[in-house]
């Protein structure tokens, strides 16, 4: 996330399955190889997904390669933004109450923005 939440209610922590914390921690190690090909070019941008020498990505970028990876694998063109809703509906015919679902109380689906 760049810069502070809106309102106080859009500053919450989420909780994380192992799968992607294993992933997370992956792509961690990963970029601290980048770093240090990267030397002085390395911009320490304080992002978590960035390009080759530090600089946070560009929301195009991201939106592209997803494209581009959905299409390789055969799957009908869907936005990013899109995929949201479609993750609070799986979650809902798994039985999650609706009221965790749609933030009322937290936790809730959120965005997570660069």
């Amino acid at each position: 996330m760049q810069g502070r939440p809106k309102t106080e209610a859009g500053d919450r922590t989420i909780a994380l399955d192992e799968d992607t914390v294993t992933g997370l921690r992956a792509h961690r190690k990963r970029q601290a190889a980048e770093r240090l090909a990267a030397g002085e070019a390395w911009t320490n941008s304080g992002f978590v997904f960035t390009d080759e020498i530090g600089r946070p990505l560009h929301p195009q970028q991201v939106s592209d390669h997803f494209y581009q990876l959905a299409f390789q694998v055969g799957l009908p063109p869907v936005r990013l933004h899109d995929l949201r809703h479609g993750a609070a509906s799986l979650v809902l015919a798994a039985g999650v109450d609706l009221k965790v679902v749609s933030g009322d109380p937290r936790p809730r689906v959120v965005h997570l923005h660069p």
